[in-house]
């Protein structure tokens, strides 16, 4: 005779039930909305794909040496958003300057790991997994959301909004991200067949989310019951998505997914209505600048800056901006001298920025000199792994040695001020 959790299997397997964004039957989103707190700290992790030229987003405007290796490229000191004496924001960046001036913002100069990769997708690897030798399998947040201290008890601890399927950087996570995007509308579907059907696969599932007794222990080797109040939350995104001014079938037409900006109000929206998701990731691709760059980045770097400053002010009309940090990354910048196409090619160390309450702001580590390169390449003087240790230490409450496999040293600019 077969056992419960055979016939359990078999069953779910038939009925192809456990895709994302196919199954949300409201008895699991009661679940997912019992495990959800809404007052935690969040990260928002923005991939600027493509390897942006850090050199042009935190401007050195103060050294000449700047000026001589981009003369068709550079930003003089009357143009850049001033930073500091020596540092400023590309001038298309405009609107961060609310943050500066408020101190929410911290940049990262000179960010980077040894032995520097140039391929777009061995060194994007490199940053997701935050292993520069590559021997893991799984993604930095994958490893660390598991161990948020709100989530141990299930629910979405991380997730991904965009067009294409779910990075790297979450891999691992086990049931606990997942990726939302137009070709996974949320809403109910319960397989092929009659109605007698779908009533049983529907009971089926009823049965799976009440806890288990002594004698059902052995089912949750088979369905967690973390992925269950995954799958349940997903018509609290789609209520979410009719607050962004977007089609709640993510249907073509639906602007959350085609720019950065309606990325980030969705996740302005989940933040507000208590979602409970502590990590969020997005992207934005075109960063890959060898000609014309500056018909190119200053766009891109508008949508960053302007989609930070958007979801920041938003979140302050109930508090909620204190307890967000929005941190941006690529897989590597730029060469320091531009090239014959008034472009960069691909380089090594980059910068990044880290923008919320609570930060020290301006420059958090010191420029990379720019008479001292390493083959055309700005040296890095931060490991970015210092930047992931300090989120996930001061931030996130995760043992970033736990998760990073090893000791890395917080940078005291992007720690937690005493209020």
């Amino acid at each position: 005779m077969l056992s419960r959790r055979e016939i359990l299997k078999r069953s779910l397997q038939g009925a192809a039930l456990l895709s994302f964004g196919n199954v949300v039957p409201g008895f699991l989103a009661r679940t997912a909305q019992a495990a959800e707190t809404g007052k935690d700290n969040i990260l928002i992790v923005i991939e600027m794909t493509g390897g942006n030229d850090g050199l042009n987003m935190a401007i050195p405007y103060a050294d000449d040496l700047y000026h001589k290796a981009r003369p068709t490229l550079h930003f003089t000191k009357d143009q850049v958003v001033r930073v500091d004496d020596k540092i400023g924001l590309n001038p298309s960046m405009r609107s961060l300057d609310r943050l500066i001036q408020r101190g929410e913002l911290s940049v990262v100069l000179g960010v980077g790991y040894p032995n520097p990769d140039r391929s777009h997708f061995e060194s994007m690897d490199i940053w997701q997994m935050a292993d520069p030798k590559r021997k893991v399998q799984t993604g930095w947040l994958g490893r660390a959301v598991p161990n948020l201290p709100a989530q141990k008890e299930g629910g979405v601890a991380a997730m991904h909004i965009g067009q294409n399927r779910a990075p790297v950087a979450l891999v691992g996570s086990s049931g606990a991200a997942v990726s939302v995007n137009e070709r996974h509308p949320f809403k109910v579907e319960l397989g092929g067949g009659n109605e007698d059907s779908h009533k049983a696969r529907r009971k089926l599932l009823e049965d799976l989310s009440k806890p288990a007794d002594a004698a059902d222990n052995d089912l949750l080797d088979f369905v967690s019951r973390r992925q269950v109040q995954t799958l349940g939350a997903a018509d609290r995104v789609q209520d979410a998505l009719r607050g962004v001014n977007v089609n709640p079938e993510f249907g073509p037409n639906g602007r959350v997914f085609s720019s950065l900006q309606g990325k980030l109000g969705l996740i302005t929206q989940l933040i507000q209505r208590g979602f409970g998701t502590r990590v969020f990731y997005v992207s934005l691709d075109g960063f890959d600048t060898h000609s014309n760059q500056n018909q190119m980045q200053p766009e891109l770097l508008r949508q960053v800056a302007d989609g930070i400053t958007n979801l920041i002010e938003q979140l302050r009309a109930n508090g909620d901006d204190k307890r967000v940090r929005v941190m941006t990354f690529s897989e590597f910048g730029r060469r320091v001298q531009e090239n014959g196409s008034k472009g960069t090619d691909h380089g090594a160390a980059s910068s990044l920025l880290v923008a919320g309450a609570g930060l020290k702001a301006g420059a958090a580590t010191e420029h990379p000199s720019l008479k001292d390169l390493d083959e055309g390449d700005l040296k890095y003087n931060t490991d970015f792994r210092r930047v992931y240790a300090t989120l996930l230490d001061h931030w996130l409450g995760v043992d970033s040695q736990v998760v990073l496999n090893g000791k890395f040293e917080p940078l005291p600019a992007l720690m937690q001020k005493s209020s």
